[in-house]
């Protein structure tokens, strides 16, 4: 089955995207997203060495560049300007990349995006070439205006980042996914493989993770769950589930040619 997800132009057999911080070390990091499957990986410039730091271990060199999309991001950035700035530099370390992930953040405790810096930074990006993904709140007309500025890619929260509380609005997602002409990736709060297949089913386009995947007991063995809820989710979104029928019940196996 082709059944590619394709982010400006490009396509990607796996719907999973993973981040590469929060692991005990690199080599952790690599077994793990070696067992997601994972094509795009996500690296926050602010703090993950990827050259900025020439006699320290670099996760270019674990991670290289012609095995994985990096996905720069803007993590702990706070306004549109330190954003904008964390790009530019991610595009000169990394050979005038262009594929970025845009968050920017209201509050240090929830984490929760400022949609109104997230806006102006997504202006300026694009307008400089950047194609932009975009991390923002579950508010479909939110997401819409941030699809007409020229983002690539909208990734609503599930929950809080970090928090591991699954899909708490599936409703504000599914109205996103109708509207939306680009993809919709769920990004932030998913803890377990069962959310992950939640999301594909409502219809996203995929899932970006990190904390399910870091901060659980056995990592390697999650990022492989995470591998087949994804792909078992996205089957089932594909195939249609039945129609729910509430106080009407069916029987499972034909009523004609019944013996006796």
């Amino acid at each position: 089955m082709n059944d590619a997800l394709v982010i400006a132009g490009q396509s990607y057999q796996s719907r999973l995207l993973v981040g590469t911080g929060k692991y005990q070390d690199f080599t952790q990091t690599r077994a793990a997203i070696d067992a997601s499957g994972a094509e795009i990986i996500t690296v926050a410039i602010r703090r993950t060495n990827i050259g900025q730091h020439a006699s320290e271990p670099s996760l270019l060199e674990y991670l290289p560049p012609n095995e994985f999309t990096y996905l720069p991001n803007t993590a702990g950035c706070y306004s549109a300007e330190e954003a904008v700035r964390t790009l530019r530099l991610a595009r000169e370390l990394l050979d005038d990349h262009r594929l970025v992930k845009l968050e920017v953040l209201g509050d240090p405790n929830t984490l929760y995006p400022n949609v109104t810096e997230t806006i102006a930074a997504a202006k300026t990006l694009v307008k400089e070439g950047f194609e932009v993904m975009v991390y923002t709140s579950d508010d479909p007309i939110i997401a819409k205006q941030l699809e007409d500025i020229g983002c690539v890619a909208v990734m609503p929260l599930a929950s809080l980042i970090g928090s591991g509380m699954g899909i708490l609005n599936p409703w504000n997602l599914q109205i996103i996914i109708e509207n939306a002409k680009i993809p919709v990736l769920v990004d932030a709060g998913v803890g377990c493989a069962s959310d992950a297949a939640i999301a594909m089913e409502l219809g996203c386009a995929g899932v970006l993770m990190n904390t399910a995947i870091a901060a659980a007991r056995d990592p390697v063995l999650m990022a492989g769950a995470m591998k087949k809820a994804i792909e078992a989710g996205r089957e089932s979104f594909l195939a249609g589930r039945m129609a729910k029928k509430l106080y009407s019940a069916s029987p499972s196996s034909p009523t004609t040619g019944m013996i006796g």
